[in-house]
C-alpha cells in the first residue's frame, strides 16, 4: 500500500523532533552557541534560503549570478555576526588563531588580496566575507567546554535532518528531491539539495563521520545507551547507503570508500602511526608507478562505468586552461566564473558550467600559481596536526585524517575548495588546530549548566 506523502511527511517531521529530543535528553556538553554553526551547516549540507521560500511559494530570489539573493547574503551576515559576538564573548585571541593556524591564515589573507584585481571587486568581496563564515562556525566548536563532543554532536544534529528529509523528497515529493537531464531527459535524484553531487558528498561527508562513530561507540563498555547509540549508528549509515546509491555520484562513493578504509586502517595495532608519511609517500608512488606501466586509472574508470572524459570534464579542463589569465596571480577571489568568460562557457556546453570541475584548477584560475601554492601548503599543513595528533592517540584524529584523504581527492573531479561548500566547511573543522581555553573561563562562560550529565559516550583512548 503506496503511504500518502503527507503521511510520510508528518512521520519524517516525528522522526526529527524524536531524534532532537532523544539528543537533548543525553545532555551533552554542548551550549546554545552551537545552534550558529548547525544552522550554517543546515543550509549549506541543502539549499539557499532564498531556495526553501520559493518551495514554499514564498519570494526570495530576485538576485542575479553576479549579484546573489539579497535574502540570502543578509541571512549569512547574520549567522556571521552572531559568529564574532560568541567568540568575542569567549575572548577568543586572533593572535592565538594566526600562531595556530599560519597556513590557513595566509591562504584567507591571500584570498582578500585576490578581491583587487578581479573583474567583479564587490561580488568578490563579499564572497570573501561569506567563506569567513567557515572558520567562525568552526571556532565556536574548538571553543565550547568540550570541542570534540561539540563535533559529534554537531554531525549528528545536521544528519538527523538532511538524511531523513532527502529520502523523503526522494520518495514522496519528487518535484523537490528529484530532476532531468536537460539534455538526454534522464532523471536523477538530489534529495535535500539542489543536484546529484552536492547529495552525494553530504552522503560522503556524512558517511565518514557515522562509520568512524559507529568505530568508537564499539569501543565503549556494554549497556543500554551503547546498544541504542549501535541502532542509531548502523540505521544512520543504512539510510546514507541507500541515498548514495540514489545520487549516483561516482567521485563521492570512491572517495568515502578511501576515507572509510583509511579509518579503519588507523585502528590496526600493526599499522605504525609514526610512519603515516611514509606511507602516503608509498601510496602515491605505488600508484605513480601503476599509472605508467599499466595505465590504472583507465581501469578504474571503466569498473566504475565512467568514459575516459569523465563526463566530459577533461574537455572542460582542457579549453578553461586555454582561457588567458595571469598565471602568477589568477583573475581574482572567486571571479573566473562571471561575466563574459561565464557566458563563453554558457554558450558552449548546453550543461552550462559554473566550476572548473577540479578543486586544485579551480583555485589556479582564480587565484594563480601562488593561491594553488598556498592550499598546497594548507593540505600539507593539515596533514603533519593530523598525524601530531595521531601520536598522542587521539580517536579524532582518525576521523580527520580519513576525510583528509576524502576530501583530497574528491577535489580531482570536483571543485568544493570554494565559497559555502559543505566539504570546504568540514575541511575548516579538520584543519584548524584545537584552541586553549583563555585562562578563568569556567562552564558558567559559555553557558551550560555544572550538573552531570544522566547518560553519554565517552571514547576511549587506545593504550
Amino acid at each position: 500500500m503506496h503511504t500518502p506523502p503527507i503521511v510520510a511527511l508528518l512521520v519524517t517531521l516525528a522522526l526529527i523532533v524524536f531524534l532532537f529530543r532523544r539528543d537533548f535528553r543525553e545532555h551533552p556538553n554542548v551550549t546554545g552557541a552551537l545552534w550558529l554553526p548547525l544552522l550554517w551547516m543546515l543550509i549549506i549540507f541543502s539549499r539557499a534560503l532564498s531556495d526553501w521560500l520559493t518551495i514554499f511559494g514564498l519570494p526570495g530570489h530576485g538576485g542575479t549570478l553576479e549579484e546573489g539573493s539579497p535574502l540570502d547574503a543578509s541571512f549569512y551576515f547574520g549567522l556571521i555576526a552572531a559568529g564574532i559576538y560568541v567568540l568575542n564573548k569567549r575572548q577568543v585571541q586572533l593572535s592565538e588563531i594566526f600562531r595556530n593556524n599560519g597556513w590557513l591564515m595566509a591562504f584567507l589573507l591571500y584570498c582578500f588580496i585576490a578581491i583587487l584585481w578581479s573583474d567583479f571587486p564587490f561580488v568578490a568581496f563579499k564572497r570573501w566575507i561569506k567563506i569567513l563564515g567557515h572558520p567562525i562556525m568552526a571556532l565556536i566548536l574548538f571553543t565550547e567546554p568540550d570541542p570534540e563532543e561539540a563535533v559529534v554532536t554537531l554531525m549528528k544534529r545536521c544528519a538527523y535532518v538532511i538524511v531523513p528529509v532527502s529520502i523523503l523528497f526522494i520518495k514522496y515529493y519528487p518535484e523537490w528531491g528529484r530532476g532531468f537531464d536537460q539534455w538526454s531527459g534522464a532523471p536523477f535524484n538530489t534529495g535535500i539539495t539542489l543536484d546529484k553531487n552536492a547529495l552525494g558528498h553530504d552522503c560522503m561527508i556524512l558517511g565518514c563521520f557515522f562509520f568512524w562513530h559507529l568505530l568508537q561507540t564499539w569501543r565503549i563498555e556494554r549497556s543500554k545507551v551503547r546498544r541504542n547509540e549501535l541502532l542509531l549508528t548502523v540505521g544512520f549509515l543504512s539510510m546514507i547507503w541507500w541515498l548514495l546509491s540514489m545520487a549516483q555520484s561516482s567521485t563521492s562513493l570512491v572517495c568515502l570508500v578511501l576515507g572509510v578504509l583509511t579509518i579503519a586502517l588507523l585502528g590496526l595495532r600493526c599499522v605504525n602511526k609514526r610512519l603515516i608519511g611514509t606511507y602516503v609517500i608509498a601510496v602515491v608512488l605505488i600508484w605513480v608507478v601503476a599509472e605508467a606501466a599499466f595505465g590504472i586509472s583507465a581501469h578504474v574508470l571503466e569498473f566504475l562505468h565512467k568514459d575516459p572524459t569523465l563526463t566530459n570534464r577533461t574537455v572542460l579542463w582542457d579549453e578553461v586552461l586555454k582561457v588567458k589569465i595571469n598565471p602568477i596571480f589568477g583573475v581574482g577571489f572567486e571571479s573566473f566564473w562571471l561575466g563574459d568568460r561565464f557566458k563563453l562557457f554558457a554558450e558552449k556546453h548546453w550543461w552550462q558550467p559554473n566550476e572548473a570541475h577540479n578543486g586544485y584548477l579551480e583555485t589556479y584560475l582564480n587565484l594563480g600559481l601562488i593561491g594553488l601554492f598556498l592550499l598546497i601548503g594548507l593540505i600539507v599543513a593539515t596533514f603533519r596536526k593530523i598525524r601530531l595528533e595521531l601520536l598522542r592517540n587521539s580517536q579524532f584524529a582518525r576521523f580527520r585524517l580519513g576525510f583528509l584523504v576524502a576530501v583530497v581527492l574528491y577535489n580531482w573531479t570536483e571543485a568544493s575548495f570554494k565559497t559555502t561548500s559543505a566539504m570546504w566547511f568540514v575541511f575548516y573543522i579538520i584543519a584548524i588546530e584545537h584552541l586553549k581555553f583563555p585562562a578563568g573561563l569556567g562552564e558558567a562562560a559559555f553557558g551550560v549548566g555544572t550538573g552531570e550529565p544522566e547518560t553519554g559516550l565517552i571514547y576511549a583512548q587506545e593504550d
